[in-house]
């Protein structure tokens, strides 16, 4: 199989001259070229060379499914046969991509049809930062018109962390996308040894912790996996992550109905964050329903509850209404749902 021309650092291993390079790197990260065809100034005979060797799509098959609120879901079959997802979400001041890191997720949240899923692999940097570009295409932008990136798809990104930091560092580098990384945003649902090789990485993303619980007995009822990790220990490695990089962090929160929604429980988030001098916001996420989930949400009301007690504590919140909830977008819902109005085929892999 032809290699990947998004693995080598750019310019190096290419062929070519240092300036041939550069229109090649630009023809992928600016123009988002997904043929060689394309690089219409390049010599023919480098164009050829390039195919022969080469590859630019890291997957099979590409199908979309279009919400009715202008987010599409992308899943993408990979070159061994294994699928994962990512969704794309339009905004009006901005463009972002919602990327996964691995196949499927070892985790196995309670609230996410992702964990049900059970865990396939590791996605590879490449694997990673293509569906970024396949989006940008498929949507039919420059992939630089793609200013946001949250890692918050399918997988632990910390537990895949040198692939991802390695498509971050591509995202980021001048002479490909240019991405400001605190346009990046990395969602853990919180590994004390991961956060802390996070903060030594220096990567400049943001940090987003899925918490859903103040107390460990609670949080094992929605994180199984949990109790690997006490609440105490990931708060402490948050709180030396903040102090490294004095990057505001954001702390996720799906609410469920009758497990971590009563307001005693939002007084003890706010305990957690303030007693550690964190600077923090608050997002709390309605649960977005998909079927055999063993939970349920809690309702618009106890929500806004939940949100008054935090903000009356002093920690800025926000309500994140989800979307794409119709084609199983949403935040929990990416279950590599199979058939779809729009399919491509990325063509000579």
């Amino acid at each position: 199989m032809r290699r990947s021309i998004l693995a080598p650092k750019p310019p190096d291993e290419l062929p070519g001259e240092g300036y041939r390079k550069r229109q090649i790197a630009a023809w992928l990260y600016r123009k988002g070229a997904r043929d060689f065809d394309e690089m219409t100034d390049l010599p023919r005979a480098l164009r050829r060379e390039l195919a022969q060797n080469w590859r630019i799509a890291e997957f099979e098959l590409i199908q979309a499914f279009p919400s009715a609120d202008g987010s599409v879901k992308y899943l993408f079959t990979l070159l061994d046969g294994k699928q994962t997802e990512a969704v794309y979400l339009p905004y009006k001041d901005r463009k972002t991509v919602c990327l996964s890191s691995q196949v499927g997720c070892p985790v196995g949240c309670t609230f996410c049809a992702t964990g049900a899923l059970g865990f396939g692999r590791n996605l590879s940097p490449w694997e990673i930062l293509d569906q970024l570009l396949a989006i940008a295409h498929y949507q039919g932008i420059p992939p630089t018109e793609i200013r946001n990136v949250v890692l918050m798809g399918m997988g632990e990104p910390l537990l895949n962390l040198e692939a991802v930091a390695t498509a971050v560092r591509r995202m980021v580098d001048k002479n490909a996308l240019g991405m400001s990384p605190r346009r990046v945003t990395l969602s853990t649902v919180g590994i004390p040894k991961g956060i802390r090789r996070l903060g030594e990485e220096d990567l400049g993303v943001k940090l987003a912790l899925s918490l859903h619980a103040p107390d460990d007995a609670t949080r094992r009822k929605i994180i199984p996996t949990a109790k690997a990790y006490p609440v105490e220990e990931i708060m402490d490695a948050v709180a030396e992550y903040f102090e490294k990089t004095k990057r505001r962090v954001t702390f996720e929160y799906v609410m469920l109905k009758g497990v971590n929604d009563a307001p005693e429980q939002a007084r003890r988030v706010a305990r957690l964050i303030k007693d550690r001098r964190i600077v923090a916001h608050v997002n709390l996420i309605p649960f977005n329903p998909w079927e055999g989930a063993p939970v349920e949400g809690t309702s618009r009301a106890g929500i806004r509850r939940f949100a008054g007690v935090l903000e009356a504590e002093g920690i800025p919140t926000t309500i994140r209404w989800s979307r794409g909830v119709d084609v199983g977008a949403a935040c929990g819902q990416l279950a590599l749902k199979e058939a779809g109005p729009l399919t491509f085929h990325p063509g000579r892999v």
